[in-house]
């Protein structure tokens, strides 16, 4: 068995990854209000080599798989009613399979917390003028603007998944 300093080192380049694909997700969100598949697809094919590094049971990789499906489940079904987009509901999933069963309701509050504060920065006038000008501007159907909610997931994810190793 590795000691605990090499597997910590092997956690290294997964966590680059996802701190780099969350980013991506929420500049691309805020540019085009889309979140590509290809960025959700890495993520969740990149997290066996962080749950590796972590050396989870398997009681635990199985919650956090159930934990995930449910997060996407729900996610499902606010997209069936417009209140959220579909690669919004893709990257919740691909963070809860990062934090956790334990860090998903975290990841889930941290998200609606930072889902208000975007949505609150992306409704104001000044907002409004720089989403005209990028050409980004307009209503979805039932008058509702827009807001790139990857920016509040990505933030979220960040947050909850590197908190607790800077202690």
């Amino acid at each position: 068995m590795p000691a605990p300093a090499v597997i910590a080192r092997f956690d290294i380049v997964p966590l680059a990854a996802f701190a780099g694909l969350m980013i991506g997700a929420a500049v691309s969100d805020v540019r085009r209000l889309l979140i590509p598949n290809r960025l959700v697809v890495a993520l969740a094919l990149l997290w066996p080599l962080h749950a590796a590094a972590r050396g989870p049971t398997a009681a635990a990789l199985a919650a956090t798989l159930i934990g995930a499906v449910l997060v996407f489940a729900l996610g499902a079904a606010l997209f069936a009613r417009g209140l959220i987009g579909g690669g919004d509901v893709k990257l919740l999933a691909a963070a809860s399979l990062w934090a956790g069963a334990t860090a998903v309701p975290m990841l889930l509050a941290l998200t609606a917390l930072f889902g208000g504060v975007v949505a609150a920065a992306f409704l104001t006038p000044l907002a409004r003028l720089g989403a005209a000008r990028r050409g980004t501007a307009g209503t979805l159907a039932g008058g509702q603007t827009p807001i790139p909610y990857g920016v509040a997931i990505a933030a979220a994810a960040l947050l909850t998944i590197f908190a607790p190793a800077a202690g």
